[in-house]
């Protein structure tokens, strides 16, 4: 199988060594050695050292990494444990039907998994990555491998592990949106909008979405010259063949939103989140992306099917970027936009 074959859809390769950086970067202050711990639905309540973590059965598995935000790091090979073998070790119970994985973290964020989903996908718990120790920015000392889901369902720093009956929704989940089964090959990464129509037309129609939530909305060719969208929440909108000249998305958070054929000239993502967005066939001309987080986006779709996105972005010397957020791209999106723009 090719390595083309190995991504799921909407994804694109790293560049290669790279590893994209997303989300928080360090875990909370330390408060003493590092611990691992299953409470809960056991029979009996047990927690580990990194020590003995290591002194337990050790497993090195080779997994891909697929990101939500778009891009695919194949072939990294973990070291570790089994999550089944720690589970063994405390017992379930009868009635545990579900772990939620805790991290040590300023907001001790959270993802989880049915019981049964965790052990049949060999979830482990990684201490070292491709004969390394995990590094702290990539999840160190600790931190969950969940093959064949997208990464936010791999938690970094791992510090508790709660057996349960009823399933606990994660930050990631419960707070913005993400799909909690976030299976790449269906494209599972957001949830749906929970907007009614009547809603949805109010908003438009006002042209303003600064600083609100409106996670999925659906704009799709719509006339939205102007729009002030600030700060807003707009995870997995849809602005495809939308008409958004001069719109202000500055400060947004826009990962994974759909812009493709839209007419974005003179618009302004300076600070904005647009890791895994899908620029393709827009006009970006003028358009400013100082500041922005472009991990993951896409400007241009090689051999696309799709009638949106069969065409480059229109890119030229008016389109403003920075190098930090030219480093962010993948490596065919930056040499596209690179060539672009010079």
């Amino acid at each position: 199988m090719t390595d083309r074959e190995r991504l799921p859809p909407g994804q694109q390769l790293a560049a290669p060594g790279k590893w994209p950086l997303v989300g928080e970067r360090l875990p909370a202050a330390d408060d003493g050695p590092w611990t691992v711990s299953i409470a809960g639905l056991v029979a009996e309540p047990r927690t580990w050292s990194l020590g003995e973590l290591r002194s337990l059965r050790w497993i090195e598995a080779v997994a891909d990494i697929h990101c939500v935000t778009r891009w695919s790091k194949l072939g990294v090979r973990f070291g570790g444990v089994l999550l089944a073998d720690l589970l063994s070790a405390t017992g379930p119970r009868a009635d545990a039907r579900f772990v939620s994985f805790v991290a040590h973290s300023a907001r001790e964020h959270s993802t989880s998994l049915p019981l049964a989903d965790a052990i049949e996908l060999r979830t482990m718990i990684a201490l070292d990555a491709d004969g390394e120790q995990l590094s702290t920015e990539h999840g160190g000392p600790a931190r969950v491998v969940v093959p064949g889901r997208y990464f936010y369902k791999s938690l970094k720093w791992l510090r508790r592990i709660d057996v349960l009956a009823e399933d606990r929704l994660g930050y990631w989940e419960a707070e913005a949106g993400y799909h909690n089964a976030a299976d790449p090959w269906r494209e599972q990464r957001f949830l749906v909008a929970s907007l009614t129509r009547q809603e949805m037309r109010e908003v438009l129609a006002a042209r303003s979405f600064a600083g609100r939530d409106l996670r999925s909305l659906d704009a799709a060719g719509h006339e939205l010259a102007g729009l002030d969208a600030r700060g807003a929440l707009l995870r997995n909108a849809d602005f495809s063949r939308a008409t958004l000249a001069d719109a202000d998305f500055t400060g947004a958070n826009l990962s994974n939103a759909h812009f493709a054929a839209a007419n974005l000239r003179g618009a302004s993502f300076h600070n904005a989140d647009v890791e895994g967005a899908d620029f393709a066939g827009a006009d970006l001309r003028g358009a400013d992306f100082r500041g922005a987080s472009l991990v993951g986006a896409t400007f241009w779709v090689p051999n696309s099917s799709t009638a949106d996105s069969a065409f480059p972005a229109r890119i030229d010397r008016s389109t403003q970027f920075d190098e930090r957020s030219l480093d962010d791209l993948l490596p065919e999106q930056a040499q596209f936009v690179r060539c672009a723009v010079e």
